[in-house]
């Protein structure tokens, strides 16, 4: 079985700082890859399932994303519900973490968008958005040139920022940054469970890490993250053990040792909690569903 590293794809910024492109399906450009970029990503015609980092969901015309820098992603259209070629179906800028910097340090009030790039690096899909204004806004980028299409493309990036709708897909890549000096200490206890997922970290460890008692860490916890602690682990665990899945061929077994848990049993049961499918299940799905465009372009 081939293993599921994502392609990496190099992006030339020389001549632009925001990178436009779309394209229709089938192509070779619908494949799992990552890139340095962050990508708005808009699809407006197909359906079939979106793959970002661990996520895997359903897409359709105005699905839309927002996707960070080095998070796999790519979306399988279902052919059974496209009979022929498609001229368009997804229109999408890239650009990176650098151009971003220097905008803010001559325009500070651009950090407006730090929640939202940061969020972006599990992935964010702006659920039920208006397709036709994100298809209009999306067109005026492309037709834009210089400067002109920067200031679009920003606009456009501070706009969906307070769309009401968002769902964070994929806790492979998610970074907390420390906003500020309440949070630093719970910004400090995610920063070490992400590298060190496979340590046992109880709740009384991690709220004296966080320098605050056990009810005052549970309660800032789950109001900063939106999961409960013991929850987040376990979201982490099996986000890795997604990745391991895809991308070796390691057994189910050895990557629950690799995640942390000591019981193969109690690995089955949270992995099907979070994922709805087997360790098994998934990996033969993702490759299934991935490798499908691969085989067909052979």
């Amino acid at each position: 079985m081939s293993n599921l590293t994502p392609e990496f794809e190099y992006v030339d910024r020389a001549v632009e700082s925001v990178r436009y492109l779309e394209h229709g399906w089938p192509t070779d450009l619908c494949r799992w890859h990552s890139h340095e970029e962050y990508e708005l990503h808009l699809i407006v015609a197909t359906q079939g399932k979106a793959f970002v980092g661990d996520y895997i969901g359903e897409f359709g015309p105005g699905a839309l994303f927002l996707c960070g820098p080095n998070l796999p992603h790519n979306w399988v259209t279902d052919e059974i519900g496209a009979s022929k070629p498609v001229d368009v179906r997804d229109m999408l800028f890239q650009f990176n973490q650098d151009s971003i910097d220097n905008l803010k340090h001559g325009f500070p009030e651009f950090r407006e968008l730090d929640q939202l790039l940061e969020r972006s690096k599990g992935g964010i899909e702006f659920a039920n958005f208006d397709l036709a204004f994100a298809k209009k806004s999306l067109i005026e980028i492309r037709n834009a040139h210089g400067a002109i299409r920067v200031l679009k493309a920003m606009s456009f990036l501070l706009m969906i920022k307070d769309h009401p709708n968002q769902k964070r897909l994929s806790v492979t890549n998610v970074n907390y940054p420390n906003f500020n000096n309440s949070t630093s200490g719970i910004a400090k206890v995610i920063d070490f469970i992400t590298e060190n997922f496979a340590e046992n970290i109880s709740l009384s460890k991690a709220s004296d890490m966080a320098a605050m008692s056990k009810t005052a860490f549970a309660r800032n916890f789950q109001k900063f993250t939106g999961s409960k602690f013991s929850e987040f682990v376990i979201r982490v665990r099996i986000g890795q053990a997604c990745s391991m899945l895809q991308a070796t061929d390691l057994t189910v077994a050895t990557i629950c040792h690799e995640v942390g848990y000591n019981n193969l049993a109690n690995f089955n049961r949270h992995f099907l909690k979070v994922k709805e499918m087997t360790p098994s299940n998934y990996r033969d799905f993702v490759r299934r569903e991935l490798l499908a465009g691969m085989a067909e372009k052979r």
